[in-house]
């Protein structure tokens, strides 16, 4: 069984504003993004929030939501407070960022299906030859990514487990598109216009 640990706990210092509660094509984002979550194989659903607005969103998509308290520590503590309240029957901790609109259950269930047949393995997508979300950890790591500090991500813990590794290449390179800028905003709704 695959956890889903959404982490929307951050500040979007760059956005300027909660570019969780940005609207794309007509809906929230972070309400996008969890439903595209709900039709995969997801087996559980948690939200490491901030946010009471992201909050009410996530648990009427019936997500089970946390309240990061540490979250101007960095983004390690969104990771560690997402392995330590998921399912002792996870497999592996799939861990996504809430900004991804173009993101969809295809690639989602790629990369779980890869997992499952490699349940060792850390596995990540790639999206125009570099590396995105989301990004499966197995349960076996869980001990190394509960020793994360700061606003490093699982980075660290890839490093250190280079021989576990699979990069799976993802034919909807638009999917790993998040929205961090003013700019990337701009272009996400050029792609939806244009490509969509």
């Amino acid at each position: 069984m695959i956890s889903a640990i959404v982490m929307a706990s951050g500040f979007s210092r760059r956005m300027k504003k909660n570019k969780l509660l940005m609207e794309f094509d007509g809906e929230i984002v972070i309400d996008r993004t969890l439903k595209t979550i709900k039709k995969s194989k997801v087996g559980e659903y948690i939200l490491i929030y901030s946010s009471d607005e992201v909050r009410d969103i996530a648990m009427a998509n019936g997500f089970d939501t946390y309240h990061n308290s540490k979250a101007h520590l960095g983004q390690s503590e969104s990771i560690k407070l997402g392995v330590e309240v998921a399912s002792k029957d996870a497999e592996g901790y799939m861990f996504f960022v809430g900004d991804q609109p173009l993101l969809d259950e295809e690639t989602i269930d790629t990369l779980i299906d890869t997992f499952l047949d490699n349940k060792d393995s850390i596995v990540i997508p790639k999206f125009r030859d570099k590396r995105g979300n989301p990004v499966i950890f197995p349960a076996s790591l869980g001990i190394e990514l509960l020793s994360l500090e700061g606003d490093v991500g699982g980075r660290d813990v890839i490093r250190n487990n280079k021989e576990k590794l699979i990069e799976i290449k993802v034919a909807n390179s638009y999917a790993g598109m998040d929205i961090d800028t003013p700019e990337a905003y701009d272009e996400l709704l050029r792609i939806k216009k244009s490509k969509y």
